[in-house]
Order: structure tokens, then sequence, then C-alpha cells
């Protein structure tokens, strides 16, 4: 596949790069807005808030057991041409198949794997559990957020919550008794530019302009990253209604 090919929208523009590793060809896809813009992310690459210059999402093994996450995803950033800070996701879902969903200016690129979904309060044996790995099971819901717009920190921090509710209202309306799996990452970035932190937007809730954009976007992606999924791990049953129900796999 093309080295070069794009994935995303106006603002959001990923480029998508090829490695060979651990014995097989692994994708991932990288984003860097230029100077500007002020993200929020939970990635193990440049988590927390502040300034970045880009954002990579990478395909790992799903049995991968690296120590150190940071280290080889700034390694694989700058093997890819990234410079200076920014913030990395892990996820052994096939990053080419990555969904791309914009609305009124905001836009979103998710990678979904479902394998293992779960619930967010679950039984407390599973907390710190290494499940063992099935054939085409493992999975993570990597969500990217760009917002063309000068965001405060609370609001960045309001529109991660609000990214979150989308990912579960869409997996809930395509069949999946979940909140998402238990290592799933989101990164929301705001074009802040050089307005002052007073003269920023200050809200990023579901009704607010931007987080009501947000949330469509997010939702839209990850539905259809999760109706892909029903396809390809074939665990979803139909009910007479036309609807399916998926099975929770735990």
């Amino acid at each position: 596949m093309d080295a070069e090919t794009v994935i995303g929208g106006t603002f959001l523009t990923a480029r998508l790069r090829w490695r060979h590793e651990d014995g097989r060809n692994l994708a991932a896809v990288l984003w860097q807005p230029g100077p500007g813009w002020r993200m929020a992310a939970s990635g193990v690459l440049g988590g927390g808030l502040g300034p970045r210059d880009y954002v990579i999402n990478t395909q790992v093994d799903g049995d991968y057991r690296r120590t150190d996450p940071a280290r080889h995803l700034a390694e694989l950033a700058a093997r890819f041409g990234a410079t200076g800070t920014g913030v990395g996701l892990l996820t052994a879902a096939d990053v080419s198949g990555a969904c791309f969903a914009a609305d009124q200016g905001a836009e979103a690129l998710v990678t979904v794997g479902l394998g293992r979904p779960t619930w967010a309060a679950a039984d407390p044996a599973l907390d710190e559990a290494r499940l063992p790995v099935e054939d085409g099971r493992s999975g993570t819901i990597n969500t990217v957020v760009a917002v063309p717009a000068p965001m405060s920190d609370a609001a960045l921090v309001n529109l991660v919550a609000t990214a979150t509710e989308a990912k579960v209202q869409a997996l809930l309306e395509n069949g999946y008794a979940c909140t998402g799996t238990a290592s799933d990452a989101v990164c929301v970035a705001a074009l802040v530019a050089d307005t002052p932190e007073e003269e920023r937007e200050p809200f990023g809730g579901v009704r607010s302009r931007w987080g009501g954009r947000v949330a469509r976007a997010v939702h839209a992606a990850v539905a259809r990253g999760a109706r892909a999924e029903v396809v390809r791990l074939g665990n979803g049953d139909d009910r007479a209604d036309g609807t399916r129900r998926i099975t929770l796999r735990r």
C-alpha cells in the first residue's frame, strides 16, 4: 500500500505509514497539524495537557510486551519524520482501517478494535489482569479529535469526556453491551494559536457548540468501526427486530 496514503479531512489529515516488525507489516497513522495546537491526551507518550506537534497511532502485535512503549512510539514517530513533542497511542486493531467523520468543523479519526469489550465498572478481579490473547480478539479504541477553534483547558478536558460519552453511545447503539475496552485512549486537539486563555471557548460539554459537533463526529466514526468489527469478528447474532446482539467477551 502507498506509504503516503492520507486519511482524514481538512484539519485532521493523517498519513498512513508502514513498518515490518515482529514478523508482520504493521500500520501507523501520523498527524502533524503544524504550530498552534494544544492537546489533552491519555496516551503513554505525550499524555496530559499542553502544546503538541504530532499524534501517532500505531498498530502493534496483540501480545505486545515491550516495557518502554513511550520510547518505542517516539522512535517510530522520528522514523516517520515527526519532530518536536507528540502524543503516541498503541493498538492491536488494524490502523489502516481507521474511520474518519466530521461535523461542522470538528473532525474525528478513530481506530476500533473490539475483540475484548468490557464495562468500566467491572469485577475487581479483572483490575490489572492481563487476559490471554486469542487470535483476532485483541484490540483497543483510540480516538483522535481536532477542533479548529481556541478551547480553554477546562473545555479541552470536557471534550475528552464528551468524546468518551459519544463513543459509548455508538457502541451501545450498534449492539456492543460495553463501555469500550480496557486499553482505550483519547486525544483531543484544539487550534489555540496565540489566543489568550480568557478569550478561548469555555465549554466542551455535549450541548455546547463544539462539544455537540465533537460528539456527533466521534459517534459516527466509532459506529462505522463497530459495524466493521461485527463483520470481522463474526460475533453478532440477528434478532427478530433486525438489530444485532453482540457476545460480550470477558
